[in-house]
């Protein structure tokens, strides 16, 4: 091979490594959504890199839950207009089912746990889908609450607990994105502590995450940037300091 060749093909990996780095893991494009004829989604875009941590904010009726269940390919709200993509995929074409498949699991406000299985058999169904997901020994050392409760009925947990094992569940599926839907409502102090422990400690792992809050003070502290949304659109997309550093437009579209 030439000094020419060889020059031209490190060229191209770097300039490949360069596009790898810098492309976002996870976007929407002109997002649309409906239910019924309620347009609830109004031409939604964002972009996230592979570990960061979005908080996705607004009043209530922003259309922030609309959007967590319009990425996750749910049926309701309908997605009419826009593309998502995830690690290269085309999301936007997929199921509700295919979407977890590919690696988008949503937790939602009620969590879900299912009802007459314990903690174990709610983790051991979870894994029954193809993937890559943590083993039940991984998740007792990052969830040691868990562990303890291994044997008990998972609904008869705390709302900390639940909410625990929900995301638990998430991470023993093969999880790319985790779409958090108000993770904090009723918990007290100490569980929301522990759970943006946890939120943290899988940043390393490139897991990348959206959180809806009502608690935006709590999210913007632990989120890399933010998007906040008003009646279904953004209206502003940046770091979640720039938010914390800006009391007018906290108070503008947050209320605090």
């Amino acid at each position: 091979m030439s000094a020419i060749a060889m020059t031209t093909d490190h060229a191209g990996v770097s300039q490949a490594a360069e596009i790898e780095t810098t492309r976002p893991f996870f976007s929407v494009r002109d997002m649309h959504a409906y239910y019924g004829e309620s347009y609830i989604v109004q031409g939604v875009s964002l972009d996230v890199r592979k570990g960061e941590i979005l908080a996705l904010l607004g009043r209530n009726g922003a259309g922030k839950t609309s959007t967590l269940r319009t990425i996750a390919r749910t049926d309701n709200p309908e997605m009419r207009q826009g593309e998502i993509w995830l690690d290269g995929q085309p999301i936007h074409k997929m199921k509700s089912f295919e979407a977890a498949r590919s690696g988008i699991q949503l937790v939602p406000e009620d969590r879900r746990i299912i009802q007459g299985l314990t903690v174990e058999e709610n983790l051991t169904l979870a894994k029954v889908a193809p993937g890559n997901g943590w083993s039940l020994e991984q998740i007792y050392q990052s969830f040691p609450r868990l562990a303890e409760r291994r044997k008990q009925d998972g609904v008869t947990l705390s709302g900390g607990e639940q909410q625990m094992l929900a995301i638990a569940r998430a991470l023993a599926r093969d999880l790319k994105l985790l779409l958090l839907d108000e993770p904090y409502e009723g918990l007290a102090p100490v569980i929301v502590h522990e759970i943006e422990r946890i939120l943290h400690s899988i940043k390393p792992l490139g897991i990348t995450t959206i959180i809806v809050e009502q608690n935006a003070v709590a999210a913007l502290k632990l989120a890399d940037r933010a998007l906040i949304l008003d009646t279904g659109e953004v209206v502003f997309a940046g770091t979640a300091k720039e938010v914390l550093d800006n009391a007018e437009l906290r108070h503008e579209y947050l209320a605090i």
